[in-house]
């Protein structure tokens, strides 16, 4: 069987029908890993464990217990998820020592479907990043030119999916931390409606935006991971009530009469990238071949997504933040006299040690945006007009089945390229931040490759808890994709 691949329903399968084992097939993902990750950085850690859990999968396999439909395929775990009994650090010096004693959901329900978690992911630092630079861990290669980067926050995951260092990988979106390091390595990610995934033992960076979802090597991958890990949870109050859909069983690739939109805001974008146009204008040509319907619309609020967004997310992250103090857990700075410290000065030299650049310029700004004769002019209004932004999308959907669009403005940057410019690594998404404040479900799809050999993919939006119809156009245009059967440079 060839696992490098092999999707990871023909996988589960082998391994219930006794064709491999589950402990055959960590331990190769366990040995690819140990001989890519030195040039990818894409894991932080490895879990001790793995090859034992999988031996635990073929012993009930050969009892005739149930084992789920992830039977003894491997997944990687992005590090801002909770793992029990092996350190979650969120990629921070403040977390470098934390080991939780529980699991996240996703975590939990990924196990109960028989998945090996093979180890922890790198990620921006508290996935505050586009670029997986800001990590205390050291920076994340991407896999098909290690000069560039696999974007971010979820690099790690995007890098070691595309490397096949793993079967799946779970990542999480703020304002575009799975579609865009999915878009830059080439491969699918989706992040779910808002309140389709618990949030439980996720490290919180923006509570209103948060998600976490699959990033994997196809679509149809992608459908039956979702199906595991959506799902009301009595530990995450904003999770919905609504029944999951067999989204595996119900992918179909056909698209004909369907109507999908193109955003009058997005046509034409100014710093848009020569060959991500040509790329996004080829998948509509694709769509068109294959029976779907075009229509232009317009979300003028669009045009305020980004700076909506980080006043948003950063006045969230200093909230969420605050509780990384070194007083229960975490790094604590070296006092010699801790009787002679005041509390704030403890706090201030733990936390200027603790964090890294990029988080405390986020903290900074949005303790700011929440501060006394500031709340309302700033984080208030944000919230107000993002409410307004979300019914504008809602009228969208009422013409269209999805949105069409490029998922960055330009293929994958070098390495260092951008990381001492902010303002330009925030506009590079320009297109997924909207998603997240509407709390619809996003998509990216990979569909062609660059003149320098680099991924580029596509962006599909959905109306609320219509993550199917996105799937299905995503079937669509990986059947017509120029990247499927392309490999990089380090496989």
């Amino acid at each position: 069987m060839d696992l490098l691949q092999a999707s990871i329903k023909s996988v589960s399968d082998a391994v219930k029908e006794k064709k491999i084992s589950a402990a055959e097939v960590t331990k190769f993902f366990l040995a690819r890993t140990e001989r890519l990750n030195p040039q990818l950085n894409a894991f932080i850690m490895m879990n001790e464990n793995a090859l034992a859990e999988a031996h635990a999968i073929d012993n009930k396999i050969q009892k005739g217990e149930s084992v789920g439909p992830l039977a003894g395929v491997p997944f990687g775990i992005k590090d801002l998820l909770c793992t029990k009994g092996i350190r979650t650090t969120a990629a921070s010096k403040i977390l470098e020592n934390f080991i939780p004693p529980y699991d996240a959901t996703v975590v939990t329900r990924l196990k109960k479907a028989g998945a090996i978690i093979t180890g922890k992911l790198n990620l921006d630092e508290f996935a505050m990043g586009s670029s997986n630079e800001t990590s205390f861990y050291g920076k994340c290669k991407n896999p098909w030119n290690p000069d560039y980067v696999p974007g971010g926050s979820s690099g790690g995951s995007a890098a070691a999916q595309s490397a096949r260092m793993t079967m799946g990988t779970i990542g999480t979106d703020t304002g575009g931390s799975i579609r865009q390091p999915a878009n830059f390595c080439g491969i699918v990610g989706i992040k779910p409606t808002y309140g389709r995934v618990s949030r439980y033992g996720i490290v919180a960076y923006a509570s209103s935006l948060d998600q976490a979802g699959p990033m994997v090597s196809t679509v149809e991958d992608a459908a039956l991971t979702l199906e595991v890990i959506c799902g009301k949870d009595e530990k995450d109050s904003t999770t919905s009530s609504k029944t999951t859909p067999a989204f595996s069983n119900n992918l179909t690739s056909n698209v004909k009469g369907m109507k999908i939109g193109l955003l009058k805001e997005y046509t034409g974008a100014g710093n848009l990238d020569v060959e991500v146009e040509k790329n996004y204008l080829n998948a509509i040509v694709e769509l068109k071949k294959a029976g779907a319907e075009f229509l232009e619309v317009s979300v003028p609020l669009t045009e305020f997504a980004v700076p909506m967004y980080y006043l948003i997310a950063a006045s969230e992250a200093s909230s969420n933040l605050a509780r990384y103090d070194g007083v229960k857990y975490g790094f604590r700075s070296k006092f010699n006299d801790l009787s002679s410290i005041n509390l704030d000065a403890f706090y201030a030299q733990t936390r200027g040690e603790g964090f890294g650049a990029e988080v405390k310029r986020r903290i900074m700004l949005g303790t700011y945006c929440l501060s006394s004769g500031y709340y309302d002019a700033y984080y208030n209004k944000a919230c107000q007009v993002r409410r307004l932004l979300r019914e504008q999308y809602l009228e969208v959907f009422k013409k269209c089945d999805a949105l069409l669009s490029p998922v960055t403005v330009s293929p994958a940057f070098k390495i260092g390229e951008r990381v001492y410019d902010p303002l330009t690594m925030y506009l590079n998404d320009i297109f997924t931040t909207a998603t997240n404040l509407a709390g619809l479900p996003g998509l990216s799809v990979p569909f062609g490759l660059s003149s320098s050999g680099l991924p580029i993919g596509i962006q599909l939006t959905g109306s609320h808890f219509e993550e199917q119809k996105i799937l299905n156009i995503a079937s669509a245009l990986e059947t017509a994709s120029s990247v499927k059967g392309k490999v990089p440079l380090v496989y």
